[in-house]
Formats: C-alpha cells, structure tokens, sequence
C-alpha cells in the first residue's frame, strides 16, 4: 500500500484538526486476519478541557482492539486525539466518543478505550468503554 492512500502518513502536514469532527482517521487492510491478535495504542499526553470550569484536563488513553478486515493508521490516531486539545467535554464523553469514532474508523472484533484522567481536587477519574458492549451484571460483579 501506498502512502498517497492515506490522509497524513507520509505526508508533511503540521496543521493539526481543530475538533474530533475535522480530524481523519485512516485504516488499512489487515493482512493477518485470519488470526486473533490484540494492537495496544498509549498516549500519555491526551488534554482536553473541562466544560465548566475550561480548566485543562490530562489523561493518559490506552486504546487495545483485536482487528478485523482493518487497522487503524497510527498518525492519523495522533493527530485525532490531539484534536481534543481545545475541546471542551466531560472525561466520560470523550472515552466513548473516541470509541464510537474509532469502531466507525475500523470496525473491530473487539475494542475498548480507557482515559485515565489526571486527579483534580483529590480525586482521580478512569473510565473505560468496549465495544461490543460488556454485560452490566459482569462489570458490577453479579
């Protein structure tokens, strides 16, 4: 596959999309298919800001899917998630937002987004999102 195929990979774009509705998220076929295998993303440095008080808000965001027919591009992912930078949404929102954006992207076997969000005020926020969607009675230990 060539990178003309893609929005950014190999492209010089330093422009980055101002919101999650401008950014592009790219994909690509998955050549190993046939199997199960789990792709894990980091990003350390995820901001966003609160919706009230516009203060900024840190997170880190594991994403991990098991791939289907397609594979999310990884600078395309960057520039996304960097979008939410001046962003002003509840941590909660944003998890399953980006899920929502990235099963659309490449509609995984299996997919889930976890934001650790940063303590403020003492108290720390973690949400987590999967696709598709777990039992509630197995999450709450029933």
């Amino acid at each position: 596959m060539s990178s003309k195929e893609f929005e950014l990979l190999g492209k010089a774009v330093n422009e980055l999309p101002t919101s999650p509705d401008e950014a592009q998220l790219d994909s690509f076929p998955n050549k190993h298919k046939m199997r199960n295998y789990i792709v894990e993303f980091h990003c350390s440095d995820f901001m966003s800001m609160c919706p009230i008080t516009q203060q900024s808000d840190f997170a880190t965001i594991h994403i991990r899917y098991i791939p289907a027919e397609e594979c999310i591009e990884t600078k395309s992912l960057k520039f996304y998630l960097q979008s939410y930078r001046s962003q002003k949404t509840f941590n909660e929102e944003i998890v399953n937002r980006i899920l929502t954006d990235l099963v659309t992207a490449c509609n995984p076997k299996w997919m889930q987004v976890k934001g650790a969000f940063v303590a403020r005020g003492g108290i720390s926020l973690t949400a987590i999102a999967e696709h598709p969607s777990l039992e509630v009675d197995s999450v709450a230990g029933k």
